[in-house]
């Protein structure tokens, strides 16, 4: 079998993946990235909304941006609109193309010095005394396995993810620990195209909404997620779409159909061990309440970059070495995760009436960020007897 060497080896070229790799090419790593499909960012299995913040890492282009929105509308379940915007949106502030932008930080990655590999996938973990040493890949192109051995292995490769698994980390999940969701490119239908809708309501999406973000003239990303507890036989993410498609857009076209999963279950326990780290969806770097992770993921990625760097650097790849990178990502955006989550399980608890009371108590008031907190501490302040449980657990 044909061998390989690397400093890194990256599994799964997303953003969390790709921007591993750049920073770690960047401070002079030898890096190995691997997609295991034919096309970086294709299938497309996002919402496509995301903060400014990513300004914070590339510099945005009207190439992978199909709309900036100002604001959002959020629908309670009697169709009682909450009103956001300002210029400091935590979840939604463009819309991405992901197929175009996921191969744009891939290309950054590879100008950064790493080698790009698609149609690659890793099916084993290469280990040595207990510790990842590389991963055994197939080349779906050239119809080979390879034994790739790299310093570190990133699993930047998703949702329960498999390198994770292969070096004994906890990342299966439970029904309820994700959303199940689906989604719609629609054209033909009349949209905001300056702000993102959201949907709230037992029969809509339960323990979960619906969106709207817009995508052009009459064209718009429209899915769901729900959670994974609540799907089954009648009941799956695509029927409440194909439900909600009907009563919203009856006369809409649909031009692509998505399916995926989101991890909404807060960080996870261990995200490294000896020669290892995840990142991305990986270790569920995932807003719970919200379901957004694109920042968060380019957030990690680029902590891991530098981590695994300075660990290669000083010839020391343990774990106790790279729990830095743990640290730091937990120190970053851990807590907003275990926000989100408590705020996430407590909003599961109430009923649509509930829901609809929560949308009335916000009519007439401006409410100037859209962020996850500020509408929560409205939400507190102006519910303090329904919301009691929540105010405990944000404290």
């Amino acid at each position: 079998m044909i061998e390989e060497r690397y400093d890194v080896v990256v599994v799964g070229a997303g953003p969390a993946g790709s921007l591993t790799a750049k920073t770690a090419a960047e401070r002079g790593l030898d890096v190995l990235l691997l997609e295991r499909n034919q096309e970086i960012g294709v299938p497309v299995k996002c919402a496509e909304g995301v903060n400014k913040a990513i300004e914070q890492f590339i510099t945005p282009d009207k190439k992978w941006i199909c709309a900036e929105v100002k604001g959002a509308y959020i629908y309670a379940p009697d169709g009682t609109p909450v009103v956001m915007s300002g210029e400091k949106m935590e979840e939604v502030g463009y819309v991405l193309e992901r197929r175009i932008f996921d191969k744009v930080l891939a290309h950054e990655a590879a100008r950064a010095g790493a080698e790009v590999r698609v149609k690659t996938a890793a099916y084993g973990l290469i280990t040595e005394d207990g510790c990842a040493r590389g991963v055994v890949i197939r080349s779906m192109a050239a119809g080979e396995t390879r034994r790739i051995y790299a310093k570190v292995v990133v699993g930047a490769d998703g949702v329960e993810s498999r390198v994770g698994c292969w070096a004994g980390l906890n990342t299966r999940l439970r029904p309820a620990d994700m959303d199940v969701c689906a989604e719609y490119l629609m054209c033909d239908i009349e949209i905001n195209k300056d702000h993102s809708e959201f949907f709230l309501g037992n029969e809509i999406a339960p323990n979960g909404y619906a969106w709207v973000f817009p995508k052009g003239e009459d064209t718009a990303n429209v899915g769901l997620g729900i959670g994974g507890d609540r799907s089954g036989e009648g009941h799956h993410a695509i029927d409440y779409l194909r439900a909600f498609v009907q009563r919203k857009f009856p006369h809409g076209k649909i031009l692509a159909e998505i399916c995926g999963a989101v991890p909404v279950c807060g960080p996870i326990r261990e995200s490294v061990t000896d020669g290892l780290v995840l990142v991305g969806d990986a270790a569920w770097h995932v807003n719970p309440l919200t379901g957004g992770g694109i920042i968060y993921a380019m957030r990690a990625g680029t902590i891991a970059g530098d981590v695994i760097a300075h660990a290669v650097q000083e010839n020391d790849v343990s774990k106790t070495r790279l729990l830095e990178y743990d640290k730091r990502w937990r120190k970053e955006f851990g807590k907003r995760l275990h926000t989100g989550l408590k705020a996430k399980e407590f909003f599961f608890t109430l009923s649509d009436a509930d829901l609809n009371a929560l949308a009335q108590s916000l009519q007439g008031v401006a409410i100037p960020e859209l962020s996850t907190w500020g509408l929560l501490m409205e939400l507190v302040r102006r519910n303090p007897r329904m919301l009691a449980g929540l105010a405990k657990a944000l404290l």
